[in-house]
């Protein structure tokens, strides 16, 4: 299909109450993974990069091959900074050919969360990309900040943002007890924003049940890391058992791992989509 940004692809799956999956990848056969599941199940897809990799030169190395795979997809795909937390990773993303870019100020007082993102939006629109912003805070190993409808309003309105991650309960990595959302700070979110969509960060482990609820009530892209990471991992562990020392080559090798992992995607992908 073509490389495109988020925008496109989330406006229309907020209308129609169903999710876009994003899913952090960090080499190739991450993403290959993503790529055979989103053309499987016929679905546009997310791949992002924590900003993590944007400190080194992997996020570089890795946008030219995302950008090759992209452009002979046949489905819709964008590729994603993902909770950037500086302006120089949101212009690096930009000019390295990310077509998506989250500023995450979450963290910071209000004001200069509205400004800096604001800011990002300005210039991320300049290269035709696509912006995702975060109002309250999604707890990754801190605390969690519920997100205020009237700040989520004004923050919106501040910004220009395409795409607002939102705190309802949800945490990053894998959880010890189970979340409880807030459904309906999310549906009045919703609600004081229809023409928005929201984003769920801490997808991994989140009841099922649940992220329904948030789909039918704004949310357009549920973020997948650790549990798709922890797929990969595990996998690798079991393949390279069965060997038992023994020599592979390694396309050999990482074959069922890469099939493994689509299979998780798939799976994921056909349950936001409503399939």
């Amino acid at each position: 299909m073509a490389l495109v940004t988020m925008k496109e692809m989330l406006l229309a799956a907020r209308r129609e109450k169903r999710a876009v999956g994003a899913f952090n990848i960090a080499n190739y056969e991450t993403a290959r993974a993503v790529l055979m599941a989103a053309e499987r199940e016929k679905q546009p897809v997310i791949i992002q990069l924590y900003m993590r990799l944007f400190d080194s030169e992997k996020a570089y190395d890795l946008a030219g091959m995302l950008i090759r795979l992209a452009n002979r997809a046949s489905v819709p795909v964008a590729i994603h900074l993902d909770h950037g937390n500086t302006i120089k990773q949101v212009k690096d993303a930009l000019a390295w050919g990310y077509t998506s870019v989250m500023y995450d100020g979450s963290r910071l007082p209000f004001e200069e969360n509205v400004k800096n993102t604001a800011f990002c939006v300005q210039y991320a629109h300049s290269f035709g990309a696509s912006v995702e912003g975060e109002i309250g805070h999604v707890a990754q190993g801190d605390e969690t900040a519920i997100t205020e409808v009237s700040e989520a309003v004004e923050f919106a309105s501040a910004t220009k943002v395409d795409a607002l991650a939102v705190s309802i309960g949800t945490a990053h990595g894998y959880y010890t007890s189970e979340p409880k959302l807030d459904i309906e700070r999310c549906k009045a979110i919703a609600e004081a924003l229809p023409e928005l969509p929201l984003v769920l960060h801490g997808g991994s482990g989140t009841p099922l049940a649940d992220v329904r609820k948030v789909i039918e009530n704004g949310v357009a892209k549920v973020n997948i890391a650790t549990e798709f990471m922890d797929t990969y991992l595990k996998s690798s562990r079991s393949e390279l058992e069965k060997l038992n020392g023994k020599f592979l080559p390694i396309d050999k090798y990482f074959d069922p791992i890469v099939d493994e992992c689509a299979a998780h995607a798939a799976r994921l992908m056909r349950f936001f989509a409503g399939m």
